[in-house]
């Protein structure tokens, strides 16, 4: 077993066990992180041997893995019901349910779509859903989880790939998920508008597209025109040779200016969490680098707010390596496979190594592989 991972799943095992006391960050109610670890201690050599380590060293790329985490707009009624069934995922939906004071798994299970669709709702429940995704593959494939070498998430998903890392105790990045969750939901309801997901190709010409967009607003007379420049990028796909558009079943405009009214809450919480340097490779939405300290990771996860996604600059990241190396396995661990889509685009060799963990439906054996 690798040794930062080693590491790595003791402290994840302490984040929701909530033993870290000094940590000052605005707390949930009471026993709210009374949960067990949800990742087993390494029972293997002491992760600080020599024998750990050459382990380490001799692991072939092959054998490697990269956990992907989905962001927003990847909800769907139904969520969760595929996890029940393994280890401790009840307890970590308990543990959400006194950070957030409802109840996150009935909403996920039931609906209704609308209400699970709300931003307050869909980025805690993508969030922990996820996480217990993680919960399910080791539990199918424990090998995945020891040798992880990289992980990313797409905008609320980098939360989750945190936490994983061992970055920030499960409580607390819930909690800094709901207040960010909160403070996006308020800023899309000021100022009207929405996302548009495009799958675009060597000769889209996307820069064109959006100053034509504004354009066409500006003739029309539209003062704010976000959601009806949208309805234009749509509807003229083909002209700016687009592959495929889509709207995101989201309330707003993430990851742009609009955003800005939702900084300083997120900051504030995020000053009094206990951030640590991720165990795991954890990929900045950013710029698609790798985060290197504490301070990095608050500074960006802001920055994240009012910024474009470079999810594909963080697969060319991830994936990049010498002609004839072997690609890492590949999983993606919560709602929806659209991340999966997009790597096969990005990149089709190492998609062929790619496998997505259902959270749907266990119908699964649960002693079988994924």
């Amino acid at each position: 077993m690798s040794v930062r991972v080693a590491r790595a799943a003791r402290a994840w095992a302490r984040s929701v066990s909530g033993r870290r006391g000094s940590s000052n960050w605005p707390r949930p109610p009471p026993a709210a992180v009374d949960v067990a670890a949800l990742l087993r201690e390494a029972t293997a050599a002491d992760g600080g041997s020599q024998d750990a380590k050459a382990a380490a060293g001799r692991r072939e790329p092959g054998q490697c893995s990269v956990l992907l985490f989905p962001g927003q707009g990847s909800q769907v009624v139904g969520m969760g019901r595929g996890l029940l069934r393994y280890p401790r995922v009840r307890e970590l939906y308990d543990a959400a349910r006194r950070v957030l004071g409802y109840d996150l798994l009935e909403l996920s299970l039931r609906g209704p779509q609308e209400a699970l669709d709300r931003t307050v709702h869909c980025q805690p429940a993508v969030f922990v859903a996820s996480l217990a995704a993680v919960e399910k593959l080791h539990h199918l494939q424990p090998a995945v989880i020891e040798n992880c070498v990289a992980a990313a998430g797409f905008s609320v998903g980098e939360f989750a790939a945190l936490v994983f890392a061992g970055a920030m105790e499960f409580s607390e990045g819930l909690y800094a998920v709901k207040v960010r969750a909160e403070a996006m939901q308020e800023a899309s309801e000021a100022a009207p508008s929405g996302m548009l997901s495009v799958l675009g190709q060597r000769q889209s010409r996307f820069a064109v597209a959006c100053l034509e967009a504004q354009e066409h607003c500006r003739t029309q007379g539209i003062e704010s025109p976000v959601c009806e420049a949208l309805q234009f990028l749509q509807k003229n796909s083909s002209k700016y040779h687009f592959r495929r558009t889509k709207m995101l079943p989201v309330s707003g405009g993430f990851h742009t200016s609009l955003m800005e009214p939702a900084v300083e809450p997120l900051a504030q919480v995020l000053k009094a969490i206990d951030v640590k340097k991720p165990l795991v490779s954890v990929h900045s939405n950013v710029d698609g680098n790798k985060y290197m300290h504490a301070r990095h990771i608050q500074k960006l996860l802001l920055q994240q707010l009012v910024s474009p996604v470079k999810w594909e600059q963080t697969m060319h990241a991830i994936y990049e390596r010498r002609k004839g190396t072997a690609f890492p396995q590949t999983f993606e661990v919560g709602p929806g496979k659209q991340l999966g889509t997009i790597l096969k685009s990005c990149n089709l060799q190492a998609w062929r190594s790619y496998s997505h963990v259902e959270v749907l439906e266990a119908d699964e054996d649960p002693e079988q592989p994924l």
